[in-house]
């Protein structure tokens, strides 16, 4: 789910799979999420109606698969999976632009595909041999594989590409600018799909074991796969998942659309406004309906919840209670921050917003309570994602070490064509026995460095281009880009496979940090040094969003025996639908919703924290005082309020030491505290999306699956994933078609009612 840009983990303890000794429950791709505590490397275990299947290495693969044919990349596959990835980008662009948090089609591309070709080999069998015949796990790795990739890319619509819009960066219609967003996003999306092929390699076979890579999410999408495809048992169990899937993402569908037009009854429940309006204690109760306290339905958050487990949630909701319950009301009553009227009409009288991050309105001098608590937040949601990574020093450890290794063994190689023996340059590149997996593809199933070599260097070279000719980019800078997303490629794959976590925040913001000071020499203008930092922090993003999500993918391949050169072909052809359409949906909710690409909008439907976040590192590295051509910002201070800014400093070393703590106090016998400590990304995170709903959701899904699970642990097994994705991807085609409804005037704000609203607005 990540993973404000996206937490890139989706339920690892799903279908039973447990990676021991910890059973917590993960979010899916929220890119501003603390890594979990997983550990990798131990035995991992599924229970399935037939009994208990153990699995004792991780770094082997599954040996009890059915006989399949060779070529497992076909037409139905490639067609469904690029469907069922097409319907999680939608929604994720949907998500991602409430909160942050978009998640991954790995599992929810397994069960449907299942399902749907399941049913064509049966029953198009004899007469349509295309979409009948024979149907085994390889081929339904190459649905989810497909539907991964043309899920992907969804996050820099969510983040680095809006803040352009709101710095006012581009054009003032996104539409005009859609053939511009899709060169950059081809360009960017198979660079980090061309460089990604050969880290198959280095993660899943040499660095493996070494690294402790198990890749939770992947192994569990693999486990899935793998246990629908068990005869009777599996047949039945994934029609159940089904089933549950397509009830949960109906009902979550019908009422994203139905309850817009009728929006406090049946989506949001404004307890506090209820209060007001029957004239009981109507100062109290309009003061806490003042700082966001209500109830909201929402499905996608009810069903991540489900995934993510108490910890995460619990933290997510503390962060609003500290936020948004005691801070807020804290600054506003010594002064320090402010609010302004919410509403002209006089029967709503005491109605406030505190959430205006417009500059007229909300500045350093007088900030709103969302302006002042921004900055400690994306503080310390950086700080924490830079001492997670930093934490993960190993990879460049064994990297160098692998890197030294295939050089000893070239020189070795040389030697004995040479003549010479090299005996010291064949014992260095020797790996231990005990770190050695064993690739189960032959060498004509890999992908040869002929293909993936030259798609690499025409896609560099074409970023190169498409830098300098539409958005002005030198090619010094567009390298350097490069250089970044394959650097912090390398870290988020580490990370991935270690804690089922994507850091596409650390990368991001590690890149526009780095590209700022890169162009303080410049004597560029402010708007143009704003706009070359997002871009080369979106192709980062991009890189190692791409790259992650093929090593995983082969990751399920390595377990299922799926030849990877048929699985990179999938993800070639699923990128196509991710290039096009991640933009296209972007236009759309912008065309819809033009609030999203205004910084100055004091009212909108979609938070967007993580266009906050990325639009404040651009402002913070490219501040400067005022340039030849006048280029800059009014006002050459730093726009932070003092107070924000020391209270920054403090939330952000706290939360570097809780990171800390839970890595070097929090072992041996200490380590059952990890489960109750609180994860200190989310808790941050909290404090720049002033919505407290999505908390409390999030706490209510993961009480219901605590409860299920604890109650009947079979049922949940068999239903509990299929529920949430279901729930997830149901109120994301939602919101697509509540976007069309809006271009087309006959949305909820239009037709429908606003009873039980405040300020008669929802």
């Amino acid at each position: 789910m990540a993973t404000a840009d996206s937490l890139s983990s989706t339920a690892s303890g799903q279908q039973g799979m447990q990676v021991e000794p910890s059973s917590e429950k993960h979010p899916s791709t929220y890119e501003n999420s603390s890594p979990t505590d997983a550990k990798a490397g131990h035995a991992i275990s599924i229970n399935e109606d037939d009994g208990e299947h153990f699995h004792p290495d991780p770094f082997t693969p599954f040996n009890d698969l059915p006989p399949e044919r060779s070529r497992v990349i076909t037409i139905r596959a490639v067609v469904i999976g690029c469907i069922a990835g097409a319907l999680v980008n939608s929604s994720n662009v949907y998500l991602g632009l409430k909160t942050g948090w978009t998640f991954s089609a790995n599992l929810f591309g397994a069960i449907i595909g299942f399902a749907v070709i399941k049913f064509f080999s049966k029953t198009f069998a004899e007469n349509f041999p295309i979409l009948g015949g024979g149907f085994g796990p390889k081929e339904n790795n190459i649905v989810q594989t497909t539907a991964t990739a043309a899920g992907g890319l969804s996050n820099v619509f969510v983040s680095a590409y809006p803040a352009m819009y709101q710095l006012g960066l581009m054009s003032s219609d996104p539409s005009k600018d859609f053939w511009r967003i899709v060169s950059l996003t081809v360009v960017g999306g198979y660079f980090g799909f061309f460089f990604g092929t050969p880290l198959r390699k280095f993660f899943v076979i040499h660095v493996a074991r070494e690294l402790s890579l198990v890749f939770p999410t992947a192994t569990a999408t693999a486990m899935t796969i793998r246990s629908m495809h068990q005869a009777v048992s599996g047949e039945a169990m994934a029609k159940l998942k089904t089933k549950a899937l397509s009830i949960s993402f109906s009902a979550a569908l019908v009422l994203r659309v139905v309850s817009s037009y009728a929006t406090g009854i049946l989506w949001d429940w404004h307890v506090f406004t209820w209060i007001f309006q029957w004239g009981h204690y109507k100062n109290q109760a309009i003061n806490v309906e003042n700082w966001g306290w209500m109830i909201e339905w929402t499905p996608a958050f009810i069903g991540t919840g489900m995934l993510v487990g108490l910890n995460v949630s619990l933290s997510f909701y503390a962060g609003s209670i500290i936020a948004w319950g005691i801070i807020g009301p804290i600054l506003v009553n010594k002064g320090v921050a402010f609010g302004v009227p919410a509403s002209e009409d006089p029967k709503w009288d005491g109605y406030v917003s505190f959430a205006s991050l417009s500059l007229s309105a909300s500045n350093k001098d007088t900030p709103s309570p969302r302006y002042w608590m921004l900055w400690p937040g994306i503080l310390c949601m950086i700080a924490v994602s830079f001492t997670e990574l930093a934490l993960q020093w190993r990879v460049f450890v064994f990297g160098f070490r692998a890197l030294f290794r295939g050089c000893c063994k070239g020189i070795a190689a040389a030697g004995q064509a040479a003549g010479k023996k090299m005996n010291w340059a064949k014992a260095r590149s020797q790996q231990e026995l005990v770190d050695i997996v064993e690739d189960p593809a032959d060498p004509s199933e890999r992908v040869p460095a002929w293909q993936w070599g030259p798609g690499l260097l025409a896609t560099i070279i074409c970023i190169c281009a498409v830098m300098g000719s539409e958005f002005d980019m030198p090619v010094g800078m567009s390298l350097l880009s490069v250089v970044l997303a394959f650097l912090f490629s390398f870290l988020a794959i580490q990370c991935t496979g270690v804690t089922d976590t994507t850091p596409l925040t650390a990368a991001s913001k590690a890149s526009q940090i780095v590209l700022g000071g890169a162009t303080k020499g410049e004597h560029w203008g402010v708007a143009h040094a704003q706009k070359l930092n997002l871009l080369g922090g979106a192709i980062a993003n991009m890189g190692a969003n791409q790259s992650t999500d093929l090593t995983a993918d082969f990751r399920v391949g390595f377990l299922l025996r799926t030849p990877p050169n048929q699985q990179w072909f999938a993800q070639g052809i699923g990128t196509i639908v991710a290039v096009f359409l991640a933009p296209g949906i972007f236009v759309l909710f912008a065309t819809a919703y033009p609030c999203i690409l205004n910084s100055e909008a004091e009212s909108c439907s979609f938070a967007a924290p993580s266009v906050s976040a990325w639009r404040a590192v651009a402002i913070a590295v490219t501040h400067g005082p005022v340039d030849a051509d006048h280029v800059m910002q009014k006002d050459p201070t730093f726009p932070i309020p003092p107070s924000s800014g020391y209270f920054a400093i403090a939330f952000a070393i706290f939360g570097s030491a809780m990171v800390l703590v839970r890595h070097f106090c929090l072992v041996g016998k200490w380590e059952w505290v990890r489960a109750y400590w609180p994860n200190t990304m989310c808790l941050s995170l909290a404090f720049v999306l002033n919505q407290t709903v999505y908390g409390l959701a999030m706490v209510i899904g993961s009480l219901a699956a605590y409860f299920w699970e604890k109650r009947n642990a079979k049922s949940f097994d068999i239903y509990g994933y299929a529920v949430a994705a279901g729930l997830i991807a149901g109120e994301g085609i939602g919101g697509v078609i509540n976007a069309i409804l809006q271009i087309a005037g006959v949305s909820g704000d239009v037709y429908g009612s606003m009873v039980g609203c405040p300020g008669d607005s929802c």
